[in-house]
Formats: C-alpha cells, structure tokens, sequence
C-alpha cells in the first residue's frame, strides 16, 4: 500500500465533511412560486426530448427527470440534496438513529474496517466483537480498497439476513469469521462516564431524535455517581452535526433560561428566527421535556467543551453558544465551519428536498460559515502534536460552499492541503513505523482529555505551539 493510501487511511476516522446537517423538518413545499422563465424551461424539455429520442440506448423517464432535479439541487452547495426513494430512506435513518445492520461504530485504520465501539446488546455486541477488531472482509468482498460508506452499505440490510465478516483481532494475533444476522439497531449517540472522583465526560456523536432523552438519561447517572459534580467535560469533536432542536436542547442544560442560543437569518419569512434555552424552541412534541429533570447544579458546574474540525453545524451551534455566554472553555483546534441551515421539504411520500435556507449566528452576531468556531484554548490533538489535522477537510475546502466575506482562493487552500500531505508523508517516511492510530476518544491516551480534565483541576494545560487560527472568507459583492 502506498503512503498516500495509508495516510488516507488514518485520517478517515477523524475527517468529517459536514455529512449531517443542521436541519429543520418540514412536510409541504411552498405554494407561491416565481414565475417561471418560460424559453429555459422550452430549452429542458428540448433536452429531455433528445436524449429520449436521440441517445444510443433507451432510458427510463423517471430516472432521467430524477438527475435533472439533482443536478439542479448539487450546483447549488455541499449541503443541499434531492433525496429519491432510496436516499431519503437512508436520510431518515440518520437522523432517527436507527437502521438495520449489525452494531458497530466504525472507523478505517490502514484500508481495513476498524471497530471504534460495538453498540451494547447489538447483533455485533452479542457475537463477542471488541473494540479494536479489524474487519478483512464482508461476505466475499475484501474491505482493502473500498471507502468506508461502501462498507457500511455492506453490512446494512433487511432485517433477519445475514452478513459474514472475517475479523483479525491483534491482541490474540488471529483471523476468524463471524456470522452475524442483521437487526434494527438503535444508534447511541450519547456516551458518559466519570473520569475521576468528581469530574466526568460526556460525549455527543450526534444529533438525533433519541439525542435529548439519551443526554439527560447519561447525566441523571453521573450525578448518582457523583452528586456534587466538580467539572464536566462535553465532548464535540466528530460530531457532524444533526437536528437544530436538538443542539437547542443541550445548550439549554447549561444556560440561563431564555436566553439566545443561535439565531437564522435567510430569504424567507420562516428562516429569519431566533432560537432561546427554552421548552417552547426545542421540544418538537408535547410530552415530556428531559432537560427538565437535570439537577439545578447543572447550570453552574464547571464546563469544558472539547471540538475539532469534524465538528460541524449542530455541534458548533453548542459550542458557539457556550462560548459567547461565558458558560464553558472551549479547547480543542478550530471546527468544520458549517454555519448554514437546511430544511427538508418531502415532494411526495418516498422523496424530498432537503435546500439550504439560512444562515446561522451565534448568541454575539458572529457568522462562523466557512470559518468555524476559534477555541479558547488551541490544543494538538496527540502529546507529539498534529499528526492528521491539516489535512483534514472543512467547510471551506468544500466546492460551491457558501461565502462568508472576500472569498479567498480555492487554489491556494488546495495547494497549502497538498504541501502539508506531502510533508506528512515525507516524514513518516523516514521513521521505521507508521504513526499510531489516534487512541479511542474517552480513554486514558486521549491527549485533548486529559488537559480538559487538568482545565477543570486547575492545573497546568500543554496548549498547542503550532496551531493558528484560519481565517474567515471575505466576500464579494
């Protein structure tokens, strides 16, 4: 394998390109329409005529107008996407937190599936998979040289099927197989523990449906361990983002009541809104409201959020808000920079659109879209330093990404993106072994951890030497 390839392969765990979105969900299109340029509309039916007639094999109608809408829909940015039946299926699983597979967190670790963490009571869970296991194969197909959304697709599925995966664990230095039968798996997209004697982590995956209810459930434990919580670390960092309800919500647990946590801003009447810590702007249904149940000291206890540059969109939408209200130190290195909203709008019962139709602003006015949210405190995410972060995608590395002041060159970003790698890869080279893969976040090893937790102690933090900020685009009128 080369070292371009192995260098790709270390990254994927950590590189988020903002793949969930800030959302907001909403059944109907809008009834009033501009009217329509009659001779370009002429022109595609023109088009759609040829290629029926003209083109050197048939093609089916419906999927012909399906990539048109596409193609429509993707020239205007990264985030917005006509979902058909299939995507809009997959859609909703991501943000319902459930789909059918068989269990796992995964991340790649040298062109191999690496499992990051079996979900608990899982098909996976049951069958004895560790974190840490490689995954060589699935079914009869060798995992070295697909991406990691092949994989996934692989071994998702119908219920009640099964998948064959071929497992080397290091530790015991052997390779087995394991059948495995696919099952609708309930995502967990919150993870807790005490670290110490008054101090604990929670980290958000993700922003979901079940999110709220699994946070206060996950809190409501740690102060049974720990009723007089010392310091709480939240931890952001690779979380792509989710429902804006959701980030409202968790915001909510630590501030004020009422106060701003993130306003909107877009072309429409609906889009110009301002979201506060309040029931009435994060609960979507009437029943319980699981913030609620915290315990008081919540508000007060000493607060740490960590971020990196997957955090994206819902994540920064906390971060940023904690930050503005002097609620929490914010440590890690600079996030994704996804300060745009999208809302779906479903077309019929199987499709959708989901369009950009805002932009979001922090409690203090600030526009972090291609930017991101600066940390208080710049940290390196290994004891050695930054072993994968400047090549790590953001907002603004992204084609048609929306501006946010004078744009800057794409070329010069790409060019400064490739001397890094080629640097990177220069210089494991020249050592007899590869980096380590970056340590599970939430263990002993993890660097960024430990001075959040040192933060919160009062002792000594091991900042970073080397990181700068990246600046915002500037913006052409």
């Amino acid at each position: 394998m080369s070292s371009r390839l192995k260098v790709a392969g270390w990254v994927a765990l950590g590189a988020v390109a903002g793949a969930l979105t800030t959302m907001q969900l909403q059944a109907n299109a809008r009834s009033t329409l501009s009217p329509l340029p009659l001779d370009e509309m002429q022109q595609l039916a023109a088009v759609f005529g040829l290629v029926k007639s003209d083109y050197v094999e048939s093609v089916d109608e419906k999927k012909l107008i399906n990539d048109a809408i596409a193609g429509m829909v993707s020239g205007l940015d990264p985030h917005s996407q006509f979902f058909d039946k299939k995507t809009f299926k997959e859609f909703r699983e991501g943000t319902t937190g459930k789909f059918v597979g068989v269990g796992i967190e995964i991340g790649m670790e040298d062109g191999l599936v690496k499992i990051v963490s079996p979900i608990e009571g899982s098909p996976a869970f049951r069958a004895g998979l560790k974190s840490g296991d490689l995954i060589s194969r699935i079914d009869d197909t060798a995992v070295r040289g697909l991406t990691i959304d092949q994989a996934v697709k692989k071994m998702r599925g119908d219920p009640s099927t099964k998948v064959s995966l071929t497992i080397y664990r290091k530790g015991e230095n052997r390779t087995f197989p394991v059948t495995i039968v696919r099952e609708e798996i309930k995502v967990q997209s919150v993870r807790a523990k005490v670290l110490e004697p008054g101090y604990a982590w929670i980290r958000v995956s993700q922003f979901q449906d079940r999110t709220v209810d699994d946070f206060a459930k996950k809190l409501e434990e740690i102060y049974k361990q720990e009723p007089h919580l010392k310091g709480l670390v939240l931890d952001l960092r690779n979380d792509p983002g989710g429902l804006l309800d959701a980030s409202i919500a968790i915001s909510a647990a630590f501030l004020p009541k009422d106060v701003e946590v993130v306003s909107t801003n877009g072309q429409i009447a609906e889009s110009k809104a301002s979201y506060k810590a309040s029931p009435d702007d994060y609960r979507r249904r009437s029943g319980d409201d699981p913030i609620k149940r915290l315990p008081a000291a919540l508000k007060n206890v000493p607060l740490v959020v960590l971020v990196n540059e997957g955090s994206a969109s819902a994540s920064e939408i906390v971060a940023g808000a904690l930050q503005d209200h002097h609620r929490a130190t914010v440590m890690g290195a600079q996030t994704f920079g996804k300060g745009s909203v999208q809302t779906v709008r479903q077309l019929g019962p199987e499709t959708a659109l989901k369009i950009t139709t805002a932009r979001y602003y922090t409690p203090s006015g600030r526009s972090i879209q291609a930017k991101g949210i600066v940390p208080d405190v710049l940290l390196d995410e290994t004891a050695e330093g930054n072993v994968f972060a400047a090549l790590r995608m953001r907002e603004a590395d992204l084609e048609k990404h929306l501006n946010n002041g004078p744009e800057d060159d794409n070329e010069v970003r790409q060019k400064a993106r490739e001397e890094a790698r080629q640097k990177l890869e220069a210089e494991y080279a020249k050592r007899a072994e590869p980096p380590k893969p970056l340590p599970e976040f939430g263990s002993t090893e993890d660097f960024p951890l430990m001075q959040a937790l040192n933060k919160l102690k009062g002792q000594p933090v091991i900042a970073s030497k080397s990181a700068v900020e990246r600046k915002a685009e500037a913006k052409t009128e």
